[in-house]
């Protein structure tokens, strides 16, 4: 039985004319997990028979993501089991190779999710766990020993009651510049939030300098990095860089998520072999989308996300 990435490369490999879908389903939305109940489980209370999972998308696109970038590097399997749990990473593989798609959901949940990241609820004989909310919530939130940075200041002034300040942050929160300049958007975004620099310091009556330190991974430059954008407009997004350099290290951009505000929905774009492939876990399956050649071993994954409970903050 092959794989579920050696099935996709077969896709790729047999499709001459770019345009037909890869036949397999991957990662459905939602899924259901029938429980095997044994004689002592008549016992148990409450007794599920079935776990139903709603609103998965909010997961799905990450999960497909980060399936394809454990697979298209073999050093990734490694280093991310230095911030994921070498556990955690071989038993992902392992069910996403062999179709098992609602586990693998399943695991991220009680693995990675805390119980108030999503609702859950008993009806007759299943539990049913709704994943209704942002993306962000549910997933980038929790990669927070791969994601999280610092950033120290110091005020010239010596008697500023905060002289010494640090700005500790869980994901890379990009946000879009106050005035549109010329010139590409995400790298300056980027720039301005890791780059050192000096600005008049904010505490009332200071009058001094702040000097900003260069931002740094609080665990060291991670194998892919995420950029959360929830607060740009689809407008501003009409040029993505393919590469950006964080802490002397360079990132190609591997894949993205995506949001639709008008099916309140997420899905997601990813490279693999030179390809780009579109993943829609309510359309069970992977569509050719373009074409590109250039692969690295970093990786960095914009995310443009959305909130299905308000969409106007999108």
């Amino acid at each position: 039985m092959k794989t579920l990435f050696e099935e996709i490369k077969a896709s790729i490999k047999n499709n001459y004319n770019q345009d037909r879908s890869f036949w397999r389903p991957v990662l459905p939305w939602g899924g259901v997990f029938t429980i095997k109940a044994g004689r002592k489980a008549v016992s148990c209370t409450p007794l599920y028979v079935e776990i139903r999972l709603k609103n998965t998308c909010t997961i799905d696109g990450f999960l497909m993501l980060l399936y394809v970038i454990l697979n298209e590097n073999e050093n990734f399997p490694r280093e991310l089991s230095l911030h994921l749990g070498r556990e955690f990473v071989d038993c992902f593989l392992y069910l996403m190779d062999t179709y098992s798609f609602t586990t693998v959901k399943l695991l991220w949940i009680w693995d990675k999710m805390e119980k108030q990241q999503y609702k859950s609820e008993v009806h007759k004989a299943s539990l049913i766990i709704d994943l209704f909310g942002n993306e962000h919530d549910n997933f980038t939130k929790n990669l927070d020993n791969l994601m999280s940075t610092i950033q120290e200041s110091y005020c010239s002034n010596w008697r500023c009651p905060t002289r010494v300040q640090e700005d500790q942050q869980r994901t890379i929160n990009i946000n879009p510049p106050q005035e549109i300049p010329h010139g590409n958007l995400i790298r300056l975004a980027v720039d301005e939030l890791f780059c050192s620099r000096i600005e008049l310091c904010e505490e009332h009556g200071c009058g001094g300098l702040r000097e900003f330190s260069q931002r740094v991974f609080c665990h060291g430059a991670p194998p892919f990095v995420v950029l959360n954008m929830q607060h740009w407009k689809s407008e501003d997004l009409a040029y993505v860089p393919y590469y950006l350099d964080l802490s002397d290290h360079k990132y190609l951009l591997e894949g993205a998520t995506l949001f639709n505000k008008e099916e309140h929905h997420y899905s997601a774009a990813f490279q693999i072999h030179g390809h780009w492939m579109h993943y829609d876990g309510l359309r069970n399956g992977l569509h050719f989308i373009g074409n590109n050649t250039s692969l690295s071993r970093n990786n960095y994954l914009p995310t443009s996300q959305g909130c299905c409970e308000d969409l106007d903050n999108c």
